[in-house]
């Protein structure tokens, strides 16, 4: 496998056809679809600024992969700082009026109880479960070990289970 200095022309048509994917990864971990397009938008400008050394168009969808998910995390480290800030400002805020006109009710839930789980569990979940990677692809975008995917996703799907559960007994 050789590995070298990727081309634009190589480059774009991996960009266009990856482009759809990761824009919903994107918005699966920072729940925002603005947001999400941002992010992977960045991740192009920096590939194509970059032009990072790949071996294939798999090798460099996984590297977008990557990027889409720490960016994502950078995101969402920045929107929590804003959103400590503003709950200074104001007591109380209400999720987006379009969230529940536009999803089913145990879908709705489902993404809640997605979104309270901690970063790691959620990235998790998401690479697994939308994104359909195996544990080791997982563990090589996040950087971690293979372990530590199976132990997360073990509890991250424990955690959702006991929620909904939970929000099941009370209606």
């Amino acid at each position: 496998m050789s590995v070298r200095t990727a081309t634009a022309d190589e480059l774009l048509p991996v960009l266009h056809a990856q482009w759809t994917p990761l824009v919903r990864l994107a918005t699966l971990l920072v729940d925002d679809p603005e947001t999400a397009r941002d992010v992977v938008q960045d991740c192009y400008e920096a590939v194509l600024r970059l032009r990072p050394e790949v071996a294939g168009e798999d090798h460099l969808t996984a590297y977008l992969r990557r990027a889409v998910v720490n960016r994502s995390r950078s995101a969402l480290r920045r929107r929590h700082t804003v959103l400590r800030y503003l709950a200074k400002l104001r007591p109380h805020t209400a999720p987006p009026a379009d969230r529940d006109v536009l999803t089913a009710e145990t879908h709705r839930e489902l993404l809640g109880a997605l979104d309270r789980l901690p970063t790691r569990q959620r990235e998790v979940l998401v690479l697994r479960y939308y994104c359909d990677l195996t544990e080791a692809d997982i563990a090589h975008t996040l950087g971690i070990p293979a372990g530590t995917v199976k132990s997360t996703a073990h509890r991250a799907l424990a955690t959702l289970r006991r929620r909904m559960e939970d929000g099941s007994r009370e209606r």
